[in-house]
Parts: structure tokens; sequence; C-alpha cells
């Protein structure tokens, strides 16, 4: 990276940016050379390959928890992965952090994932169990290194050693102590998924209010809900709970960490990177957070509907693979090319997970037609 096209740059983060964030004068570049951008940094180079890639459009159709079968209300990979994105910038903007390389992190977490969330996951894996499994963190690097396919120079997209490294770290928690900007995600995925997946199971009718309320974390947020605004309809109220479990978390969490910040006085990232995890709710929040996701956990993501769909799903899924697997010259070319390096299991697996849910169903009654 040629340091006097990035003076611009540098010098506004010298000015925005805590010494502990992750300035990008400081970033070790690119696996493929390219020219620094008069104007961009590279981390809003990476947010923009992100976002212009065809992996993030297919999230709009993919399951994050509920199917389009549940209506239209509940959350989608791709609105989850905005409203992560949002609440990570926030924190970042809030601890001093590199918001750039925050947001192009948001974007990246969830791009892996194959048709039908973490059950589609779990198949996939059993299927590639003799070829390294399959976990959509390491997905998503092998859709930014190789399966994307944008640039005439490159393969994949070649983002930054950074945001490569932050997934990585996601895919495998022992590569490392990762930056704080990777530790902002990864809470900020944790705190929306919490409020937003119980919007949506009261929405759909999976759980009511008083449900709900048994728990210390909702309850606590309902009664500051109802200590600020009186009665509320149980619309309106509901809103106002999920409001106040995300501004909740992330105030008493930033109210931790800056505390932290100061007595540990990091000089620079890599500094900061080796202390270790320093962006943490207080221990009693997490503990309620915890309380919370085991409730989730319990009651809806087990719930007998959601269970029924995904049994379905991972049948549809099982099915294609298989034939697939048996007769390659199915796949498409391009997958075909990936099948002589990679093998046709990992050809056949990568296909799969690119599709939406959707694209499944109809590959699905398409090979059974």
């Amino acid at each position: 990276m040629k340091k006097d096209a990035l003076i611009t740059i540098a010098d506004r983060e010298a000015v925005l940016l805590a010494p502990y964030a992750m300035h990008s004068i400081d970033s070790r570049g690119r696996h493929h050379d390219e020219p620094s951008h008069p104007y961009r940094s590279p981390y809003q180079r990476d947010r923009d390959r992100i976002t212009h890639c065809a992996a993030f459009r297919r999230l709009s159709r993919k399951t994050q928890v509920f199917t389009g079968e549940r209506g239209d209300y509940h959350r989608t990979r791709l609105t989850h992965t905005l409203e992560v994105a949002s609440i990570a910038r926030t924190m970042a903007r809030a601890l001093r952090l590199n918001e750039d390389l925050v947001e192009a992190l948001a974007l990246a977490h969830d791009i892996g994932h194959p048709p039908f969330g973490h059950a589609g996951e779990e198949v996939l894996d059993r299927l590639l169990a003799g070829q390294g499994g399959f976990n959509h963190n390491q997905q998503a690097l092998r859709i930014f290194e190789q399966l994307e396919s944008r640039y005439p120079n490159f393969p994949g997209l070649n983002l930054t050693c950074e945001v490569l490294d932050g997934q990585r770290y996601r895919g495998d928690k022992r590569n490392g102590a990762p930056l704080l900007e990777v530790q902002v995600v990864d809470l900020a995925d944790s705190i929306a998924y919490d409020a937003h997946d119980a919007d949506d199971a009261l929405e759909m009718g999976l759980l009511t209010h008083d449900d709900l309320n048994r728990n210390r974390l909702w309850s606590a947020a309902t009664q500051r809900v109802s200590d600020r605004f009186g009665r509320l309809d149980e619309a309106t109220l509901r809103r106002a709970v999920v409001h106040e479990l995300i501004d909740h978390a992330v105030s008493e969490t930033l109210a931790r960490v800056s505390v932290v910040l100061d007595e540990r006085a990091p000089t620079d990232a890599d500094e900061a990177r080796q202390m270790g995890r320093l962006i943490m709710p207080p221990d009693e929040l997490r503990k309620q957070q915890a309380e919370l996701e085991q409730f989730l956990f319990e009651r809806v993501y087990r719930h007998p509907l959601i269970v029924t769909h995904r049994e379905q799903m991972s049948a549809a899924l099982r099915t294609c693979f298989m034939l697939f697997v048996a007769d390659p010259q199915r796949l498409p070319a391009r997958y075909a090319v990936i099948a002589e390096s990679d093998g046709i299991p990992r050809a056949v697996g990568d296909y799969l997970a690119s599709l939406t849910d959707g694209g499944l169903v109809d590959l699905h009654a398409g090979q059974l037609g």
C-alpha cells in the first residue's frame, strides 16, 4: 500500500480514531497487489466489494430462522446482516474504532450461509465430513478468495488481510486473538439475534409476551419501557421492548469497555488484540443474555413447526447433493471446473450452498420431476 496515496485518509483517521483502532495505513494489504484508491480507504473498498457481489444479494432470500412460509415480517439473512452492521457501526463510532472495517466485517459475516440457515449448514457438514466438513464462516472465505468472479485480474474479491483474518477467526476461534473491530461485530451479532429472533417469534405467534417475561432480560426491558411510556398496546410495546433490549445491551457494554480500555490503555491495534477479548458486556448482562438465548433455543429454534420444516428442507438438500455427486454432469460449468481441482463433493457443496431457499426448492422439484 502506498502511504502517499493514503495521506488524506491517514490524517483523517489519526484525528478520529483511537490509537488502538485498526488504521488503514497499517493494513497488511491484499494478496494481489492493487494501487491505493485516491479517496476510499481499503476497508471502504472491501465494504463496496462485498455489497456488490452476488453472494451478498442472495442473502435476501436465505433463511435467518424463519422461512417465507411463515409470512414476510421476519428477518432474512440479509436484513439480519444489515441490522448487525448498524449496531456494530454505532459501537465502533462510540469506541473510536475503524467504522469502515467494522462495517465490512459485519456485511461479510454471514455471507457463507447455505439455504435454510443452520439446518442447511448441518446437512452439508455431515455430507462433506470426508472433505473437511462445511462451516459457513469458512465458506465465506471460499467465496471471497475463489468463488466470486468479478474482476479480470484475480479470483475472488481480493479483500484486505484484516477482513479475511476476521472471517477466519469467526470460523475457528483458535486462529489467534482478533482485532477489536472483529470483537465488536461478534457482539453486535449476538445482540441483534437475541432481540430480533424474539421479535419475529412474537409476530408469528410462536411466543407470547408473557412467555418472554419469564426471562429476566426481557422482563427488565419491559419494565423500563412501561416506566417511561406507561401502558402501551401489545404491538407498540413489543417494538419498544426490542429497541430497549438493543439500546440497553449496547449502552451497558460501551460503559464497561470504555473503562477497560482506559485502564489497559493499548497503544495500537496489535497491542489491543494481544490483550484478548475486551469487547464484552458486564457479567450480569452476559448471564441474562445467555438465559434468553437458551430460552429461544428451547421454545423457538426447537419449536415443532420450525423443526418439521427444517427436516423437510434438510431432506431436500441431501437428495440434491447425492444426485449431483452421482451425476456431476448436472453441475453448472463453473462448478464443474471446481470439481476438477477440489473434487466433486466440494464442488457440489459450493453449488448448493450458493442457492437461495427458493432456488433449492425449485432445484429439488426439478430433479425429481
